[in-house]
Order: structure tokens, then sequence, then C-alpha cells
């Protein structure tokens, strides 16, 4: 008779997730449903509003062995990549809890690289907190006035992290100047220096918006650096009309720099007036009103960690905030 493995031996071990959990899509509405419960089918809908990918039961954990058989086991309900992270629900019946927890501290103890944790059915905004989602309540914006999510804080940071990629790979052996157009730029420029392998400086322009001037777009802020015959990367939140972009990219110009060029992280080509060049893109995204990672509504939401549409009744509150924003903020005006 066959002695049992031990839990540390290979063919026990949790695998990686880089080697055996294939990325998994946003949603499963292109298979059948595999839940067995309703409090499977709702976390599912939680995760692909959050856009948090995610696996249903990827995998057994072998917890006890009699006679060299497998006699228990766990399979986690869900598999978070992006996490690395395996989540088991439960509902509030304290027979199931106990037994639920009973196994995962078995799991943890048996498996101690594996991260995973219980979660009651209604017990969603802890996972939240984890992934940084926990911002809504510092920000005061309720998940009700969140239309969808449009990039995840997961996908931006991937994003972010092969943009600084191509960027170092682009400018080999060069120094860099980073020029940023505030308020909005904050968040990327930081996370995007941070990536890049070149040696950088960082530089900050503000300008003033048409409703704020009465000669249109100027200057409020100018570079403190010198950048003629430096290599200029502009960095910018959003390009929209193309108006702010044209004119700032005219100013830079004539301070006479050994190369100018664009990078945004977001680009509504649609919405074009003046036909800029945007090298470096992050997301191509439609005409809607965004918030998060350092897009403001007045003021308000910069520090989310991932991009949200906003629904319309929480920016349509009075037709004269509603046109101040679209005239001075990202979503017109700007870029």
């Amino acid at each position: 008779m066959p002695k049992p493995a031990p839990p540390d031996s290979p063919e026990m071990n949790a695998p990686t997730p880089e080697d055996n959990h294939p990325r998994a899509t946003f949603s499963r509405s292109d298979v059948p449903a595999p839940f067995v419960h309703p409090a499977e089918a709702e976390f599912a809908a939680f995760l692909d509003f959050y856009r948090i990918r995610w696996q249903y039961e990827p995998k057994s954990f072998p917890l006890r062995w009699r006679d060299g058989r497998v006699a228990e086991m766990l399979t986690p309900d869900f598999y978070l990549p992006e996490q690395d992270l395996y989540v088991e629900l439960t509902t509030m019946k304290q027979a199931l809890v106990t037994r639920k927890n009973r196994k995962i501290r078995r799991l943890r103890e048996l498996y101690p690289s594996v991260s995973v944790m219980l979660v009651h059915r209604k017990a969603f905004h802890e996972l939240l907190g984890r992934f940084g989602y926990g911002s809504v309540d510092i920000t005061s914006l309720a998940p009700a006035d969140i239309e969808r999510i449009l990039l995840s804080a997961a996908e931006v940071r991937n994003r972010v992290a092969d943009l600084g990629a191509e960027i170092s790979g682009d400018y080999a052996n060069q120094s860099l100047v980073l020029v940023g157009l505030l308020k909005g730029i904050t968040f990327f420029l930081a996370d995007l220096a941070r990536e890049i392998t070149r040696p950088l400086v960082i530089e900050y322009l503000s300008v003033t918006g048409p409703d704020s001037s009465p000669e249109g777009v100027a200057i409020e802020k100018r570079l403190d650096t010198d950048i003629r015959g430096k290599h200029v990367l502009l960095v910018e939140d959003i390009v929209n009309t193309g108006l702010t972009m044209d004119f700032v990219l005219d100013h830079l110009r004539r301070q006479e720099p050994a190369s100018l060029t664009v990078c945004a992280l977001l680009d509504k080509a649609e919405r074009r007036i003046v036909p800029v060049d945007v090298k470096y893109v992050g997301f191509s995204i439609p005409n809607e009103y965004v918030v998060g990672y350092g897009l403001d509504h007045r003021g308000l939401y910069r520090n989310l960690p991932f991009i949200c549409v906003l629904k319309r009744h929480v920016y349509e509150t009075d037709p004269s905030a509603v046109l101040h924003d679209l005239v001075s903020s990202n979503r017109v005006g700007r870029g």
C-alpha cells in the first residue's frame, strides 16, 4: 500500500499562478454558468463590476490522507490571479462557517505560500479594501454612483509598467526631462517615472483653461529647467480635443529641445479637434465622464486607484456646474 505523500512534497505543493492558472477573462458570460450556489454568481458579478479577474474552482488542495489516499480536500470557490489570492465563500450558517474555518486553517498550515481568505456572502467590502477600492469611502463616492469601472487598478498598473519599459528602450543611453501638466498628472507621472530606467528630471507646467483667461489657454506655471538640446517627454493624463496639447507643444518647441514626444495615459481620439501626435498611449477610451487615478470631478476622486465612469446624476446637478466642468476640466477643454 503506498504511503501518503507529505504535504510539502512536489505533487502536493500548490502550483505557482504563472504556471498553472491561465489568464482569466473579466466575464464568464460566454460559457454556461458553472455556479452551484447563488452567492457564487453574485460574487462573480461583483468581481466583474470591479474588473477583478477571476477563475472558478481552478484547483483542489488535499488536506488529509488515509491509507495513501486523499481523504479530505478543499476547492476554493475563486482564484484571483492579479492578487494571487484564493477566495472561499460561506453563508451565515454557523455550522458551515465553523467547518470552513477549520479547512482554511488546515490549508494555511499545509501550504503556507498560498494566500486564501474566507468571505461571507455580504462581506465583500473587505476585498475592496485589499485591492484599493476602499478609496471609494475616502472620497465619498458610493458604488451606486459608479456607472462602471473602466480600468481596474491592476490594468492601470500593468499598462504603466509597459509604457515605462517601452520608453526606456526607446531612449537607451539617453536622459530625459519628463514634463507633466498639473494637476491630474500627479499619480501617472510618479508611477511612470518609477518604471523608466533612464536618468530623468521631472518638471511641471500649469495652464489656465479657456474660461479662466481672456486670451484663452495660457501658461500659468513655466518650467524651472532649461530644456534646450534635451530630450523632452510631455506626460498627460488625458488627451481630448487636442487644443491644450497643441498649445503646450508649441510652447515647448520654442525652447528648442533635442526631441519632444507625448505620452498620455488616456486618449479620447473621437473628441479630437486639433491633430496632435501622441506617441505613447496608455488606453484609448470612449467619450465618457471618467474620474480616478488623478482625474477629478470638482477636485474630488483623484485618489481612486482605478478609473471609473460616473453616473450622470453625480455630475449633472445643475447646468452651470456642468458647463464649468465641461469647459475647464479634462473632459472637453483639456488636452
